[in-house]
C-alpha cells in the first residue's frame, strides 16, 4: 500500500465532499417524510416505498466514496462502506413496515399489506427487488471474502429475501404466471424465478451459519422456516413432486436440529 500523504488526502475530501452533500440532503428529506408519516399515515406505504430507493442511492454513493478512497489512497473506507451496510438494513426494515417480515405463512396473514402499494405496479416491485439486491451483492464485494461481516449478511439477505417475498400478490401472480397472454406474465415469471432462489440462499447461508458459526437454535429454525416458504410456492403452483422433496428437506433438517439440541451442540 503507497504511503497516505495530506496531499492525498486533501484529493480524497475534495472529490468526496460533493458526496457528503448529497447524502445529508438526502437523510434530511427521509427525516421529513418520517415526520409526515408520524402526523398523516395516510399512503405511508408508498412513501416508505420512496425512502427505500433513497437508502439504495445513498448505498450507492457511500461505495462510491469508498472506490474513490481505493483509487486514490489504496485503502478501504471502512467508515463508508459500514455507513453503506446502515442505509441498508433500514431499506430492508422500510420494506418490513409496508409488507411485514413474515417468512412463512398463508397469504392470507399479510394481505391487506400489500394492498398497501396496490398502485405500484408488478415491474416496478420486481425492479426496486433487483435493485436492492444487486446494492447489497456490490457492497458485499466492497467489504471482501474475509469481512467479519460475513454472517451479518446472511441476515441481512434473509430479511431481504422475506420482503421480496411479500411484495408479491400472491393471487395475481397465480393468474399471470400460467398465462403467457398475460401483460405481466413475463415479469411474474422472472420475478418469481428470483424471489425462489433467494428463498433458498437463504436457507442454505443460515444453515451454513449454524454448522459452521454459531450453532444457535434460531439460525437452523430460520433455514428451516425458508425450506418451507420455498415449498408454499411449490403448492401454489401446482409443483407436487418439489413440493413433497421440500417437505422432506424440512423434516431432515428439523430431526438434524433435534438431535443437537438433544446432545447439546445446539444451543
Amino acid at each position: 500500500m503507497a504511503k497516505i500523504t495530506t496531499h492525498s488526502r486533501e484529493l480524497l475530501n475534495d472529490a468526496c465532499n460533493p458526496y457528503k452533500t448529497e447524502i445529508e440532503s438526502l437523510l434530511e428529506k427521509e427525516k421529513n417524510i418520517l415526520k409526515l408519516i408520524e402526523q398523516d399515515d395516510t399512503g405511508a406505504a408508498y412513501k416508505r416505498m420512496m425512502l427505500v430507493e433513497d437508502m439504495i442511492f445513498i448505498a450507492t454513493i457511500y461505495m462510491t466514496m469508498n472506490n474513490l478512497s481505493v483509487e486514490i489512497l489504496e485503502t478501504k473506507n471502512t467508515d463508508a462502506l459500514n455507513e453503506a451496510r446502515k442505509v441498508l438494513y433500514k431499506a430492508v426494515i422500510y420494506l418490513e413496515e409496508i409488507v411485514t417480515n413474515i417468512v412463512d405463512a398463508p397469504y392470507s396473514e399479510y394481505q391487506e399489506n400489500v394492498a398497501r402499494i396496490i398502485n405500484i405496479p408488478l415491474d416496478k416491485r420486481y425492479f426496486i427487488v433487483r435493485k436492492l439486491g444487486l446494492a447489497i451483492r456490490l457492497l458485499m464485494d466492497a467489504y471482501g471474502e474475509n469481512t467479519k461481516w460475513k454472517w451479518a449478511f446472511v441476515e441481512l439477505n434473509g430479511r431481504f429475501a422475506v420482503t421480496a417475498k411479500n411484495m408479491i400478490d400472491m393471487k395475481a401472480v397465480s393468474k399471470s404466471y400460467f398465462d403467457p397472454q398475460h401483460a405481466e406474465h413475463d415479469t411474474t415469471v422472472y420475478y418469481v424465478r428470483l424471489v425462489r432462489r433467494m428463498l433458498e440462499q437463504s436457507a442454505d447461508q443460515y444453515r451454513d451459519k449454524y454448522e459452521l458459526a454459531t450453532r444457535r437454535i434460531d439460525d437452523m429454525r430460520n433455514a428451516i422456516l425458508f425450506v418451507a416458504a420455498q415449498r408454499r410456492f411449490c403448492i401454489i403452483l401446482n409443483e407436487t413432486e418439489e413440493a413433497d422433496e421440500l417437505k422432506k428437506k424440512g423434516q431432515v433438517w428439523k430431526d438434524k436440529l433435534e438431535n443437537d439440541r438433544k446432545k447439546g451442540i445446539a444451543r
